[in-house]
């Protein structure tokens, strides 16, 4: 028994320290290490009685902070897949229905994709995806492939697809760089990872929005940087409020996350001057402003900047499609030294192989009628949103947002006295609807209360069905 229990433990012990998390996946890192745990402990292997690991040594194996690890195991501890014992840590549970294997899946289910549920923000329509012409761009590329392909790779990634984002840049968002300023990332996670280890010395305070990315926010704090933020108002965010012990400020300007306010120009001219008097550096997180259905897409800050101070984000998986796992950032010539020394250290993340594929895509001008359409598409979506929410105006602060790929609405004090935004969540959850809350957004106290709602991967059909589940939330909260 004794030489059992070490076996048990030996494998529960290789399997937890097998859990790979991925930073830009748009579930958290915590819902990533639940479903982790929980799908590990209802694989069929026996680990009743199993002692887990203590949650500070797990969050130095994974990279992440020890509060995401300890609300896992709460959780897991609340469905009693876990129990503790006094001074002695957290252990699996002995003997439960749930723990048994579950019934094999048929092959019909096994192929089956795990759909998203409306209103699951920032993803992309992916039916509409050419996938037919995305296999040839990718059967021409190795097909037979050029040698460089075949090379040692350029830590900043294939130089042709540089160059056409430096093309797409400069028509698109009014940013004029080089194909050398250019570096291809695996996502935001790998660009914030190189700015906050690789170019900046460590311990430094960076400003960020509130609400914000929270991803974001773990990211930059698991490099040592601590964070300053700061609450956004009708205009975005706002130079002046940056304390004096902040040398970084992190925005989204072009389309504050996740409220959709624009940055004026009078806001940008201060961050600029901010920036340029106190040596201070303005990362950019441009994420989904491709997508503005009233007139062209704003310039973007970096733009505005010449790239003096500034280091400018970009994605692809809102534009084309978050399997591709390709971003890419803008330096200002001052890093790239930094930048290439860093990634050459550590290793590049991207893969090589969408590249080439990706640069011809760009190159024959697919990529332009690709964004147009959806431009055109997802306009229409937002138009029939608005229009299925204008019954509940009572409730919900509803003004249409001219860009993006979600909508945010305010809880109207009609609304706010009678519940918050995270009940209405997790209603929604029983209803077969996904809503993100706007206070989970936030770290400051007293966060604002709204819901944001995606609408750009589903149909008028989904989103009217969508809707109706929302107004049976709101009637019985109404009532």
């Amino acid at each position: 028994m004794a030489n059992n229990g070490k076996k048990i433990q030996s494998n529960l012990d290789a399997e937890v320290f097998k859990l790979l998390l991925d930073r830009t996946s748009v579930h958290s890192l915590q819902a990533q290490l639940i479903n982790a745990l929980r799908d590990m402990l209802i694989s069929g292997r026996d680990y009743s009685g199993a002692r887990l690991p203590a949650s500070r040594k797990l969050s130095e194996e994974l990279s992440v902070s020890r509060t995401t690890v300890t609300s896992a195991y709460d959780q897991l501890l609340s469905e009693g897949y876990l129990v503790t014992q006094i001074g002695g840590g957290t252990f699996v549970a002995a003997h439960l229905p749930h723990l048994t294997p579950p019934a094999p899946k048929t092959g019909r289910d096994r192929d089956l994709p795990h759909p998203w549920l409306p209103f699951h923000p920032g993803v992309p329509d992916q039916s509409l995806f050419p996938h037919r012409n995305w296999a040839r761009h990718l059967e021409r590329a190795w097909r037979r492939p050029d040698t460089a392909l075949l090379a040692r790779p350029d830590p900043f990634g294939w130089y042709p697809l540089r160059e056409a984002i430096t093309d797409h840049l400069s028509l698109w968002r009014g940013l004029e760089c080089r194909p050398e300023q250019i570096m291809i990332t695996s996502g935001a996670w790998e660009a914030f990872d190189v700015i906050f280890s690789g170019l900046l010395e460590g311990g430094q305070t960076a400003a960020i929005e509130d609400p914000g990315w929270p991803q974001m926010q773990e990211a930059i704090r698991t490099t040592g940087t601590h964070v300053q933020p700061i609450r956004i108002d009708g205009e975005g965010f706002d130079a002046a409020r940056i304390k004096k012990t902040a040398s970084i400020a992190i925005v989204t300007p072009s389309r504050h996350y996740p409220t959709g306010t624009s940055m004026p120009l009078v806001r940008r001219m201060s961050l600029l001057d901010w920036a340029q008097c106190q040596g201070g550096l303005i990362v950019e997180d441009d994420y989904d402003s491709e997508f503005r259905y009233q007139g062209h897409p704003l310039p973007s800050l970096a733009g505005l900047d010449g790239l003096k101070r500034s280091i400018y984000l970009g994605s692809f998986s809102k534009l084309l499609s978050p399997a591709l796992r390709i971003g890419y950032m803008v330096l200002p010539d001052a890093y790239l030294k930094s930048a290439k020394n860093y990634v050459s250290r550590v290793g590049a993340r991207a893969s090589l192989v969408p590249q080439p594929a990706l640069a011809t895509f760009m190159d024959g001008g697919e990529f332009a009628v690709h964004l147009r359409r959806m431009r055109r598409t997802y306009a229409k979506r937002l138009r029939h949103l608005v229009s299925e929410l204008s019954l509940f105006d009572d409730l919900l602060g509803i003004a249409p947002d001219p860009s993006g790929m979600h909508l945010c609405t305010g809880l109207l004090p009609n609304l706010s006295k009678r519940t918050t935004d995270r009940a209405i969540v997790e209603e929604g959850k029983k209803r077969g609807i996904f809503l993100r809350s706007l206070s989970s957004q936030s770290i400051l106290p007293s966060p604002p209360q709204g819901l944001i709602l995606g609408y750009a991967a589903f149909d008028e059909s989904q989103l009217t069905q969508a809707v109706r589940k929302l107004g049976e939330i709101l009637g019985e909260i109404r009532r």
